[in-house]
């Protein structure tokens, strides 16, 4: 399974979801907080190009935020992705 990380914040209700799915998937994921850490969010937003969080990792492929991630569930694509 290749490693997933996700960048968050605390008072945030689309991280709470996309981690409750990854959770729920029984996936273990490495959760970066950008709270009071202007330099982690400013890393955050040069890799992912956006400024939002979550920001979602799977291995290399940088899946995006919570929608994007239930997206990928929907469509049956999250299964695959995580299994790579």
């Amino acid at each position: 399974m290749p490693s997933v990380v996700i960048y968050s914040s605390d008072w945030c209700p689309y991280c709470v979801r996309a981690k409750q799915l990854l959770g729920h998937k029984g996936v273990d994921y490495q959760e970066i907080k950008v709270d009071g850490r202007p330099d982690v969010r400013a890393e955050m937003t040069r890799k992912a190009q956006r400024t939002s969080v979550p920001q979602i990792w799977i291995g290399n492929t940088h899946v995006g935020g919570c929608d994007d991630l239930y997206a990928l569930e929907r469509a049956g694509r999250l299964d695959a992705l995580l299994e790579a």
